[in-house]
């Protein structure tokens, strides 16, 4: 038998993918494809060395791992790649980042189907 509960974490993520999210354009160097979607947040903390927590937090954008396919291959996210989000008539860029030596991305799912990017937002360009 199957496991109901990866079916059911497989349905679910379809829907929030179809009903939930976005388009937005994933780059890294040359290489583009366009996603689906949705926006997140995580806080990080981390204590200097005098002891005082420096609370941040990052953008996130939740996609389908087989989503991501860059030059025709399946990819997984990297520091410095960029998502690119319209805004109007603006486009606002956001490179893969975390702090204080933390992965860029993690997987949002025990079933490894959507990914959590972590970002900063580095600029906004005019049309």
């Amino acid at each position: 038998m199957a496991d109901l509960l990866a079916k059911g974490a497989a349905w679910l993520e379809q829907q929030r993918n179809t009903h939930y999210a976005s388009s937005v354009t994933y780059q890294r160097g040359t290489a583009t494809v366009e996603l689906n979607a949705t926006i997140g947040r995580t806080a990080f903390e981390q204590a200097d060395e005098y002891g005082v927590v420096h609370h941040t937090e990052s953008r996130d954008f939740l996609v389908l791992t087989a989503a991501l396919v860059l030059g025709g291959s399946p990819a997984l996210p990297q520091a410095g790649d960029r998502i690119l989000e319209a805004d109007g008539t603006k486009t606002l860029v956001y490179e893969v980042m975390a702090p204080n030596g933390e992965p860029p991305w993690r997987y949002s799912d025990p079933y490894r189907t959507t990914l959590r990017i972590h970002t900063k937002h580095v600029a906004t360009e005019e049309a």
